[in-house]
């Protein structure tokens, strides 16, 4: 562990990585922690060096990070791009009336019920698309699952199987259906190429907008924490 000196302090996290060729700094777009990747055979103090010489770039990179959302009733949450207001309410089940987000139950739980009923949205909206289109190139679904990812918005597999952010229903619908046509376009490109891109165009016309707002607005969506107990003012 690497420390920066303030304001504030900075702390960077070392990692050996045998497939490194040089030295190279991340800021996680979830929580804003600094990984310094280094080869292995790699000085210590070299990297140190480097993380020195890189201050600026990384102060700047950790200062443009969203502020952590902490949710509970009374916050405002988006969802498939609407502001919904979370309202203690009657009943068994999470639902949206208007532009409230009923919770029913315990104030205190009112984030782990959410974050479950965002799930299971997240689970039906995007199989939905990924079949839609599948069926347009004439391919089957493997499986789909469902993570947390703090990298990346979604994947594909070699046979097939797509792997998503939940959060992505947070996201305007259009946002969610590229996501899904993209990764569905690697069934038959499992690359970036030119021709992986003309697959993508083919599913999703105008890919670009959507692509531009995941780069614009994601971290922000990555900000939202749903930590039972998170205070927005101090963890």
């Amino acid at each position: 562990m690497l420390l920066l000196p303030g304001p504030p302090p900075i702390e960077i996290t070392l990692r050996r990585n045998a497939r490194a060729r040089r030295f190279s700094l991340r800021v996680s777009q979830v929580n804003g922690a600094v990984t310094l990747s280094l080869p292995n055979r790699a000085r210590e103090s070299d990297a140190v060096a480097f993380a020195r010489a890189q201050e600026g770039w990384i102060r700047a990179a950790v200062a443009r990070m969203p502020p952590l959302v902490g949710v509970g009733i009374g916050s405002v949450l988006p969802m498939e791009g609407r502001l919904l207001r979370l309202e203690i309410g009657a009943g068994r089940s999470v639902r949206i009336e208007g532009d409230s987000l009923i919770v029913p139950g315990d104030a205190a739980r009112a984030a782990a019920r959410v974050s479950a009923f965002l799930k299971v949205q997240a689970r039906n909206r995007l199989v939905a698309a990924s079949d839609h289109y599948a069926g347009l190139i004439g391919r089957k679904l493997a499986r789909v699952t469902l993570r947390d990812t703090r990298s990346r918005w979604g994947s594909c597999t070699s046979d097939g199987a797509l792997m998503y952010s939940w959060r992505l229903i947070m996201a305007p619908p259009r946002v969610l259906n590229y996501v899904a046509a993209h990764e569905v376009a690697h069934m038959l490109e499992m690359n970036h190429s030119d021709r992986f891109w003309a697959v993508v165009q083919r599913l999703f016309p105008g890919w670009q907008a959507e692509r531009a707002w995941l780069k614009r607005e994601g971290g922000a969506l990555q900000a939202i924490r749903f930590d039972a107990g998170f205070d927005a003012d101090g963890d």
